[in-house]
């Protein structure tokens, strides 16, 4: 008996915006969700100290929110200690960021540590600041630490004294770097020779 051949199947023609394996591409969020889009890096590191959850006494009840303490810093030389409520965590800290960036502050940094000692008493807490040699790192803890930690000092003492509130200690460290002079502006500095020795030296 003669064979019969059989027709071949017609080829497929993939359909418009398909690859060409036939498949379907997934869709945009999966994708994104597995493939983050790369952001700018921040010009300000921050970092959440504390969340408290306070209530307000009203007519019919209480009524709860939430406080933040952030301190933000460049790990150059600025650093700011925010505090703000909201009405939940979220609020509460985009809000405690804006208020430590409107008040950042500029503090001298001599290689990798400060130029001199520091103590300031602010309420009921006291914090103690001193230079320290390479290689010693930060000897701190609690919230000096969180906030050293963020400008750029990496050889540092610190001893907190007093009250064990988180805020008041945020804002005396950093009135201590605030006090911080740099060494050019001590009265005992050396003078730069001026234009008339220069001169005579010619």
């Amino acid at each position: 008996m003669a064979e019969t051949a059989t027709p071949a199947p017609a080829p497929t023609t993939p359909r418009a915006g398909t690859p060409q394996g036939g498949q379907r591409p997934r869709g945009g969020r999966r994708d994104d969700r597995r493939n983050p889009r790369s952001e700018e890096p921040k010009q300000f590191e921050e970092v959440v100290i504390n969340i408290d959850r306070v209530a307000r006494v009203v007519k019919g009840g209480r009524r709860f929110r939430f406080k933040a303490l952030v301190v933000v810093g460049d790990r150059k030389s600025k650093v700011g200690v925010g505090v703000a409520k909201g009405a939940d965590v979220q609020a509460a800290i985009s809000k405690a960021t804006d208020v430590a960036k409107k008040g950042m502050v500029t503090i001298p940094v001599v290689n990798s540590t400060i130029p001199h000692d520091a103590e300031v008493k602010l309420s009921g807490a006291r914090v103690l600041i001193k230079p320290a040699a390479p290689g010693t790192g930060v000897i701190a803890g609690g919230v000096v630490r969180q906030i050293i930690g963020v400008t750029g000092i990496t050889n540092l003492l610190s001893k907190s004294l007093g009250s064990t509130n988180k805020v008041n200690i945020a804002y005396a460290t950093v009135q201590a770097l605030t006090s911080l002079v740099p060494k050019d502006q001590w009265l005992n500095a050396p003078k730069a020779p001026s234009k008339k020795a220069k001169k005579e030296e010619a």
